[in-house]
């Protein structure tokens, strides 16, 4: 588990083909490794995976075929930064939301323009995405823990503040670009509780406005 909250800004020094899967070598930049051992979690741009042969500025991790398809892992080059955070422990303060870095999909920046000292961006998510993001509700955004500003159908709306966009690689992003996004858990599990029984039932599309209606959410 992960809080959200990127404790640095690394960059990819190598990657590895291997088939359908590859290996990444990250330099971590400020992250601090002296703790890490050999299978820690750490997530690379919101996705989890695991640490091989940390060093102080360093380690690999394997990514199968499966994240490659599902993330934006198999877009990174060499030399491409990345946002890092070690996962949480008892004693790190939650200063996000809880984040599993296991990305549900990936959004793309439909805009972006300037508020004050401010950055805003439009992002359209995958459909099957969008009725787990709310306006004012809790989304992961390439490991960042970012809070949703509105919502209109499929494209929702982030305001983000100097420190975020000087502490992450936000402050590249262009129009155009692909990002991994993870949805709130709470909004996962409230989905499955409220199916009950149906939950069980084979190819079950979930929550409907017809499954809505019928339970009195008018």
């Amino acid at each position: 588990m992960f809080t959200g909250i990127i404790q640095a800004v690394g960059y990819i020094k190598q990657i590895e083909a291997k088939a359908s899967d590859c290996r990444l070598h990250i330099h971590t930049g400020d992250l601090p490794m002296n703790n890490v051992q050999q299978g820690d979690s750490i997530a690379v741009n919101g996705v989890c995976l695991t640490a091989i042969k940390p060093t102080s500025d360093g380690f690999s991790a394997d990514v199968s075929g499966e994240t490659l398809s599902k993330t934006t892992l198999g877009r990174l080059t060499a030399h491409s930064r990345v946002n890092l955070e070690k996962a949480l422990t008892l004693a790190t303060p939650l200063g996000g939301h809880l984040v599993s870095g296991h990305v549900d999909g990936v959004g793309h920046i439909i805009k972006r323009w300037s508020d004050g000292s401010s950055e805003r961006f439009d992002i359209q998510a995958p459909k099957a995405l969008a009725r787990y993001i709310a306006t004012k509700g809790s989304i992961c955004l390439d490991g960042i823990s970012l809070t949703v500003n509105k919502v209109i159908g499929d494209v929702f709306e982030l305001n983000i503040v100097p420190h975020t966009l000087d502490a992450t690689i936000i402050g590249s992003y262009q129009t155009g670009q692909a990002v991994n996004l993870e949805v709130d858990l709470i909004a996962r599990y409230l989905e499955r509780l409220m199916l009950g029984d149906k939950a069980a039932a084979p190819q079950s599309d979930g929550i409907s406005q017809a499954f809505l209606h019928k339970h009195g959410f008018n």
